[in-house]
């Protein structure tokens, strides 16, 4: 099944390090009764990801605060140890962003947001995205044709939206 704006958002376990190493995070407790900005990308320090997309919602954190939003959040097909390292690396923790690993893919899986690039060893990575969900159901949805294209995904899209 692919998301849809009206949606509920599924349950999924996704990771982040906490005070004590890697925690499991709820991402309907993360959502339920909050307003939510998600993006999704394909991967920490790739291209895209690294020189568009985490820095639009840098550039617009304060403006989704502004417009009442809970948290932004940045899901991505790796494990918790580098989405934490790349949050520092770009500024993004900084800059109040919650970086959270789906190292399974459980999340992207059942958004249907998933696909693979076999020849650069992508499997099950996410296709980039931007959502706005409301008390756990999806408002707005941006999904971008294809990995390298960063524009109704970023961040100054998605705050406009909203």
């Amino acid at each position: 099944m692919t998301l849809s704006v009206g949606d509920p958002l599924p349950g999924a376990t996704l990771l982040r390090i906490g005070a004590n190493g890697p925690e499991q995070v709820q991402m309907d407790t993360l959502t339920k009764g909050r307003k939510v900005a998600i993006f999704g990308l394909p991967g920490a320090y790739t291209g895209t990801c690294s020189s568009a997309h985490m820095p639009s919602f840098i550039r617009t954190k304060d403006g989704f605060d502004a417009k009442g939003v809970d948290e932004v959040i940045c899901v991505s097909v790796n494990d918790p140890f580098v989405m934490a390292a790349w949050g520092d690396a770009t500024g993004g923790t900084a800059a109040g962003i919650m970086l959270l690993g789906d190292a399974s893919a459980e999340f992207t899986r059942a958004i249907g947001m998933n696909w693979s690039a076999e020849a650069v060893g992508f499997f099950d990575r996410s296709r980039r995205y931007a959502m706005f969900v409301d008390d756990g159901v999806v408002k707005v949805l941006s999904v971008e044709d294809g990995p390298g294209t960063c524009e109704i995904s970023a961040g100054e899209a998605l705050l406009a939206a909203i």
